[in-house]
This record gives structure tokens, C-alpha cells and sequence, in this order.
């Protein structure tokens, strides 16, 4: 009886601390995100209550693209027509949004992609923690 409740544990823990499937976390990062928290590299936390910006990530199949709106009171968006187009690649076990514009380029890592939560992590070590955004619907 002992020997199956610590095996279990032991399978419990082992699954639990693995790392997540880069190609699985693919189908969660479609949607709107708001920033929660942003970690800093000292360990540092900054936590974000309201966001008047939101960021839009759109996916089809290994690229995507990213934009930045402003949630309205009715449910709808506004943006100013930027985007960045990003493609995803697994490297090193890591599922990665590399980016390029005629300014610069850059690499996110994604450390979670889960249906409400997205944790990524920028080329400064900075870790952003983002909810999915619950659109403002005050006309139903």
C-alpha cells in the first residue's frame, strides 16, 4: 500500500514538473491578452490592474501577427494599424515568436500558453504574464 502511494506521488510529481509541449501550446495563443504582471530581472514585480491597451495575437499555422488595440465600451476595438508579423519556432525545447520589422528584430520566448494565461519572455529578461481579456459588453 505504501509502495503504491509514493510511486504515485513520484508519477505525480515527475508529470507535473515537466516542461510544457511547445507544439501544444501553439493553439492557445489566439485572442486578446492584457498585461497582469511584468517580472523584472532582479526579481522585481510590477502588477497592471486596468489596461487601456490590449494586444491581438492572430495564428495560422507558423506565423502570425500581433497588434495592439483599445478596447471600447460596446464590445468592439480600435487600432491604429500597426502590426508586427512573427513566425513560431520550437528551439530548444521552447516554443519562440521571432519578429521582424524594417526597424528591428527580436525573440519572444512563450514560458506558458494556457487558454486564460500567457507568460512570455523578452531579449531584456523581462517576463510578462498576460489574461485573456473579457471584452466590456454594456449594450446586452
Amino acid at each position: 500500500m505504501y509502495f503504491r502511494i509514493a510511486s504515485s506521488l513520484l508519477l505525480l510529481i515527475a508529470f507535473s514538473c515537466s516542461k510544457p509541449n511547445p507544439e501544444a501550446q501553439k493553439q492557445n495563443l489566439e485572442g486578446y491578452w492584457e498585461i497582469k504582471a511584468v517580472e523584472m530581472p532582479d526579481g522585481s514585480k510590477k502588477q497592471f490592474g486596468v489596461n487601456t491597451i490590449v494586444d491581438h495575437i492572430e495564428v495560422k499555422a507558423d506565423s502570425g501577427v500581433r497588434t495592439k488595440v483599445s478596447p471600447k465600451l460596446d464590445g468592439s476595438f480600435t487600432t491604429n494599424g500597426v502590426s508586427e508579423n512573427f513566425i513560431l519556432k520550437i528551439e530548444d525545447d521552447s516554443l519562440r515568436m521571432h519578429y521582424k520589422t524594417p526597424y528591428d528584430e527580436w525573440t519572444e520566448t512563450i514560458l506558458e500558453s494556457k487558454d486564460s494565461t500567457l507568460i512570455v519572455k523578452n531579449r531584456q529578461d523581462l517576463v510578462y504574464t498576460y489574461r485573456k481579456f473579457k471584452k466590456f459588453d454594456l449594450v446586452n
